[in-house]
């Protein structure tokens, strides 16, 4: 993966989308053991629709956190950070969804020897429903200058968000 240097980012710059599915039930159930979130509408398909009024199994919110920060972390790069993240989910998405994770540049300043890039995110399923949307900053390096702090010192993430919970 390359590194994406602040100078290289402009407003309106689309961010590379990050595509997962179709998201079968292995895949819902696997996450769900993982996280250890037991909740019978990730996995159990009658009681999500019968006893739920589900229209199936829901893709787990925290998986859709999960692809949004690797679409924030493949955008910064290895020597980028994110900063935050901030959503909203405004639809379901369930078993049988593709899923397309997908940004855009929508602000970018100095900070320090660093370059703050802020960006609007969400989530589409394939029919192009949005189901989340959100803002997030990430922090890069700049061509010439030094490599991005770890950790990030949190005067640094207040300064670099405004303040926006990190």
């Amino acid at each position: 993966m390359r590194q994406r240097h602040f100078e290289d980012v402009e407003v309106g710059m689309e961010l590379t989308p990050v595509t997962k599915g179709p998201m079968t039930s292995m895949h819902l159930m696997r996450w769900s053991s993982a996280i250890e979130n037991w909740h019978r509408i990730h996995y159990d398909r009658p009681f999500a629709t019968d006893h739920d009024g589900l229209p199936d199994v829901l893709v787990n919110g925290s998986w859709k956190q999960h692809v949004l920060a690797q679409l924030i972390k493949d955008f910064a790069g290895p020597s980028g950070w994110p900063l935050n993240i901030s959503f909203s989910y405004r639809g379901m998405d369930v078993r049988g969804a593709t899923i397309t994770a997908y940004g855009e540049v929508s602000g970018r300043r100095e900070l320090a020897r660093w370059g703050v890039v802020e960006c609007t995110i969400g989530m589409r399923n394939e029919n192009g429903d949005v189901t989340t949307t959100g803002t997030a900053h990430a922090l890069l390096p700049r061509r010439d200058g030094p490599p991005v702090p770890y950790p990030l010192p949190p005067s640094l993430i207040e300064q670099a968000t405004d303040g926006a919970a990190a």
